[in-house]
């Protein structure tokens, strides 16, 4: 028998496994009836009497030298014979008209809509030839009844209620549109084919992306947490343009062609041909070299400088101070900006925005949102070229912060070194904390002037 005292705690149990149990079918139920809706609307979508005369291609778009294009692009073209109407179906419009700023802060809430548009092919391409970026065409060769499913899809995806998509950039993008239709056209050979582990992670190919605008790849690095850091499945890997045509030319097709089997793309056009975006300097070797040349050229520099009211202690300054502190004060600057607007983007994602990717970032032990205020300390060595001078209440303030930065840069080096974190940091430790380290400790040594003792008058 189960003791008198234990009977609540008992019931209290099984009322929330009900509930669970309870919830789980509901939203499974909800889950179902939408499906059910979805595929009773795309029963309805009417398709043309000869689908032999409907042809679709393929047609991927090179990587460009934007941010929004870094990754490539893919689009599904349709051409019907029964009509004569050539039409190119792009996933990856997003909207603008509200304005940069109001764009920007809901990319910043992780609220990005795209939409499907369509285009004459005419117009998709001088799109790309005024971006100076590849096309490639290749054909589809699916069977009649596989093309009527993704006509249906591509006629149901134009109703006004599901033109629009939440855009992400890993799982549901302009070319994880073009898998996810063709996939449901093939029943499901692509998915099937297609089960196994990459050797690479989300983090290797953003590098990889962005090699082309090295500020934005390390940015990117900074930003993004651990949830990038696991290997990629072949299946999602297809998000991107390049991938995914290349995976579909690996597959058959169910057509055969004078008792041969067809490949799934055959007839590869190159539509343009340009140069890819080239390749710019490694982003961490030139923090690295922004953070450590300067500090070593104004350690060279350093002097012993008396004080009257410190007679036995002198503190140490710069020699050609005029020049050296507006070193040192570009230097802060640019320091300051980056480091405070990191931590801002980092601390403010977590709480505000749906980019989970962003959240729980351990780089928040190097990048503070309160390091803007080094923006007033830059300022003061840029225009007066001296050092800060302390007073007895804002002293403890400045040392213990420096003091804080400096356990906080050892520990951070001490998790890389160990692997106790989950997201990737040893580049960060291996080319921005020394320097930034160097810096923080030549800035309490130089920038700042040492209050005078409570019993000096002069």
């Amino acid at each position: 028998m189960t003791p008198r005292r234990h009977r609540p705690v008992l019931q209290t149990l099984q009322r929330f496994a009900a509930y669970c149990l309870l919830s789980l079918l509901t939203i499974l139920t909800s889950l179902a009836t939408q499906a059910q809706a979805v595929n009773e609307e795309l029963q309805q979508v009417a398709v043309p009497n000869d689908m032999s005369a409907v042809h679709f291609y393929l047609i991927t778009m090179d990587v460009g030298d934007r941010v929004w294009d870094n990754f490539g692009h893919t689009a599904l073209r349709v051409f019907d014979e029964n009509t004569n109407t050539d039409t190119v179906f792009n996933w990856g419009f997003f909207d603008t008209s509200g304005g940069v700023m109001s764009f920007s802060w809901n990319f910043f809430k992780g609220i990005m809509d795209y939409r499907l548009v369509t285009n004459s092919p005419s117009q998709e391409f001088a799109m790309y030839r005024s971006q100076e970026r590849s096309v490639w065409q290749d054909k589809l060769n699916l069977t009649n009844p596989q093309k009527e499913i993704l006509y249906r899809r591509l006629v149901w995806n134009l109703e006004p209620d599901n033109v629009v998509y939440a855009y992400q950039y890993f799982s549901d993008n302009c070319t994880t549109k073009v898998r996810d239709y063709l996939d449901e056209a093939l029943s499901g050979k692509i998915s099937q084919q297609y089960t196994g582990i990459t050797d690479q992670t989300f983090r290797d190919q953003v590098q990889s992306h962005y090699e082309s605008v090295s500020l934005i790849g390390f940015s990117l690095d900074v930003l993004m947490n651990s949830n990038i850091d696991r290997f990629v499945s072949e299946w999602e890997e297809m998000y991107l343009p390049l991938r995914f045509r290349e995976r579909l030319l690996e597959l058959g097709s169910d057509v055969a062609e004078n008792g041969e089997q067809l490949m799934l793309l055959s007839d590869p056009q190159v539509i343009m041909e340009f140069a890819p975006p080239s390749i710019e300097t490694n982003g961490y070797r030139v923090a690295s070299l922004v953070l450590v040349l300067p500090v070593i050229l104004l350690t060279l520099m350093l002097k012993r400088i008396p004080q009257s009211y410190f007679a036995t202690h002198p503190r140490i300054g710069l020699k050609a101070a005029a020049i050296n502190f507006r070193i040192l004060g570009l230097l802060a600057l640019l320091t300051a900006v980056f480091s405070g607007i990191y931590g801002i983007l980092m601390l403010g994602s977590w709480f505000i925005s749906d980019h989970v990717d962003t959240h729980h970032n351990i780089n928040l032990l190097l990048f503070w949102p309160t390091d803007l205020l080094g923006i007033l300390l830059g300022f003061r060595w840029l225009i007066l070229s001296r050092p800060w001078p302390m007073t007895h209440n804002s002293a403890p303030f400045i040392n213990y912060y420096l003091l804080a930065h400096l356990i906080a840069m050892l520990a951070y080096v001490g998790i890389a070194f160990f692997g106790l974190s989950q997201q990737s940091i040893s580049e960060l430790a291996l080319y921005v904390v020394p320097g930034l380290a160097l810096f923080t400790v030549f800035v309490w040594v130089v920038g700042f002037q040492p209050a005078k003792s409570r019993d000096m008058y002069f």
